[in-house]
């Protein structure tokens, strides 16, 4: 008896001093997906495994899904293949916790696949309004309770979403560095754009409790036109990961399914990807994969299309600096004047410097070391030369390598050291320092 006392009180010291780690979903690898996934079939399955894809879905749509024994059948093949699934089914809503025959199925479905290799998780549901976000939590919560080493996914709106559909509202100010928008494509937006989505992000993060921020921005409209709140929402979204010590996604233009907007070209898609790695994101989805014509997608009606080309080119960067970034941790953002809306100029203290130019400067630390950065073209339709001043102290510079999938040794630098970094459109460059 005194034995079996010890040993709980010494497994009760373990989880509360930390010494036995809390069960949950760990991101492991850097998160190249895509919104409306194709059916999982073999064909399609090694499509996605040779153009760099890491996440998909099973039990969409498209799969024709009828019951349990189908999803692992769909998780066997996307395994074969190296590609992790999401679960889609109609079962993963609040409204089936309230009923006990639902429930039970439920319960089913989730012991018949939370053991399998190929399974990232649950996708539940798109941009919910704040309102919906207890019912949405309470899922989540059943479900980590189940199967707490997979992810509960949730998708978040933008910026320009409004007061309304965020279901947000304020009794107190809250105040923001960051600039306001004042119009998205001639949809009205006025300084309370940012205490607005602030609360929202707020809501989500204290209700739901979500092990990853994920939300989309369309930001390429026609006619030439971009929209206004691009990096305001990535920086928004930025604050909020960190903060909450959570990666974030970003899902990204690549079709035409609404009308304002007009189709990506490959510098414009690979401009949406930098833009992302630097500011800190650890994955990126395009939307969207799979589609009738009128989506104008990836994949239209099961023909391939010139956009699912440049995603995967894309991707094939992304698979090489991916697993470098999930290295490091983002500490800062800057950008070159003029600065867009939620943008950060250079302080006078950044070991980094660009005075000139249309640059953006991500800087990240490894291990507690603040010693990377990766500098981003901002022009997404000219190549652009990067003059950036060094302020490390005497140490080593290291360039990575994308088509050689290493670090390669610059050159040796110091105080007010410069380099030039050529980059081609909407592109960008990794380095690092060691002493």
């Amino acid at each position: 008896m005194k034995s079996l006392v010890l040993l709980i009180l010494v497994f009760a010291l373990l989880v509360v001093c930390g010494g036995i780690a809390e069960a949950k979903w760990q991101q492991k690898e850097f998160i190249v997906t895509m919104w409306c996934p194709p059916p999982a079939t073999e064909e399609n399955m090694a499509i996605l495994a040779r153009d760099h894809y890491t996440l998909t879905g099973v039990g969409t749509e498209g799969d024709q899904v009828k019951g349990a024994s189908n999803l692992v059948a769909q998780l066997d093949i996307a395994q074969k293949h190296g590609i992790k699934a999401l679960v889609f089914n109609p079962l993963l809503n609040p409204s089936t916790l309230d009923d006990p025959a639902k429930k039970a199925q439920l319960d089913a479905l989730v012991d018949s696949v939370k053991n399998h290799p190929a399974l990232a998780g649950y996708h539940l549901t798109d941009e919910p309004s704040a309102p919906s976000f207890p019912d949405w939590g309470r899922l989540v919560q059943y479900l980590k309770d189940r199967d707490p080493e997979h992810l509960p996914y949730i998708n978040l709106l933008p910026t320009y979403a409004n007061q309304q559909q965020l279901g947000v509202n304020l009794t107190e100010k809250v105040t923001s560095p960051l600039g306001y928008p004042d119009n998205f494509a001639g949809i009205g937006a006025n300084n309370q754009t940012v205490e607005f989505y602030n609360e929202h992000l707020r809501l989500f993060l204290e209700v739901v409790k979500p092990e990853i921020f994920s939300y989309d921005h369309y930001h390429f409209l026609q006619n030439g036109n971009d929209g206004q709140q691009y990096f305001l929402n990535l920086a928004l979204i930025r604050n909020a990961a960190l903060k909450a010590g959570i990666p974030f996604l970003n899902i990204v233009q690549a079709c035409t399914i609404e009308p304002s907007w007009r189709l990506v070209n490959a510098e414009e898609m690979r401009w949406l990807a930098f833009t992302t790695m630097a500011y800190g994101g650890r994955g990126l989805s395009w939307f969207l994969y799979w589609g009738p014509v009128s989506y104008g997608g990836m994949y239209q009606e099961g023909k391939r299309m010139p956009l699912a080309d440049f995603g995967a080119e894309i991707n094939k960067d992304i698979a090489v600096i991916g697993p470098e970034l999930l290295k490091l941790e983002s500490t800062d953002v800057y950008q070159t004047a003029p600065l867009p809306i939620g943008a950060v100029a250079f302080p006078d203290n950044s070991p980094v410097k660009i005075t000139e130019g249309n640059f953006i400067l991500g800087m990240f630390k490894e291990k507690d070391k603040p010693n990377a950065f990766m500098v981003v073209n901002r022009d997404y339709k000219n190549k652009a030369t990067a003059e950036l001043t060094l302020n490390f102290g005497s140490g080593k510079l290291w360039v990575f390598s994308r088509t050689k999938n290493r670090w390669g040794k610059m050159q040796a630098i110091q105080n007010g050291t410069t380099i030039s970094v050529p980059l081609n459109a909407g592109d960008g460059q990794l380095f690092k320092v060691t002493k």
